[in-house]
């Protein structure tokens, strides 16, 4: 079995574990298009955020 030979310090056993993500992201719907959005994002579909263009898009 693994034996340590120094302790790890409370901070960088911290630092480790701070990738670690418990909840999943809250998703919305863009009040533009309907499409799934995460919270605080441009939506990638249209490029509205809060019901303002924020990034232009091209027309297909």
């Amino acid at each position: 079995m693994a034996h340590p030979k120094h302790k790890v310090s409370s901070t960088r056993r911290d630092k480790r574990r701070t990738h670690y993500k418990a909840a999943v992201p809250t998703l919305a719907t863009c009040s533009n298009c309907g499409a799934t959005v995460l919270y605080h994002r441009v939506c990638p579909e249209c490029g509205y955020y809060r019901g303002r263009v924020a990034i232009e898009k091209k027309a297909e």
